[in-house]
């Protein structure tokens, strides 16, 4: 008889985001023990449209939890104390660097103020009756 507890779902947490979801899963070793597997499945699609999911998985066992979790919260600390929890997005920040670009125009190189003439030098007058005359 096949041993069915790799396939038994025992416990499992889903993260949606965006795109992406995170499953935080608990599965048992053929010794009856839990490890977890974290996967990361992100919605794509085929080039006739069709949608298909791409999958990374990472086996994480009870010995490196300790260091696992005392990794993860350094680096996110860092990234939260660095950049904050406002979200930056690249659109986002195009933008902001269009407006210092342009900014910086402003003040680097002033743009003259050109006075309207009203001569009418500048137009040729067409008769559209004459057009198609030969």
């Amino acid at each position: 008889m096949a041993d069915n507890r790799d396939m038994e779902e025992i416990f499992s947490k889903k993260v949606r985001a965006g795109r992406r979801t995170y499953f935080f899963d608990v599965r048992s070793t053929r010794a009856g023990d839990y490890y977890m597997t974290l996967t990361e499945s992100k919605r794509d699609f085929n080039e006739d449209g069709t949608p298909f999911y791409k999958k990374h998985k990472i086996y994480l066992y009870k010995e490196d939890f300790a260091n696992f979790k005392e990794a993860l919260n350094e680096v996110s600390d860092y990234i939260i104390k660095e950049k904050g929890e406002e979200i930056i997005s690249n659109s986002e920040k195009k933008i902001e660097e269009v407006k210092e670009e342009n900014k910086i125009e402003t003040k680097a190189t002033p743009k003259p103020v050109q006075e309207e003439e009203s001569s009418s030098t500048d137009f040729t007058e067409v008769n559209f009756d004459d057009l198609g005359k030969d």
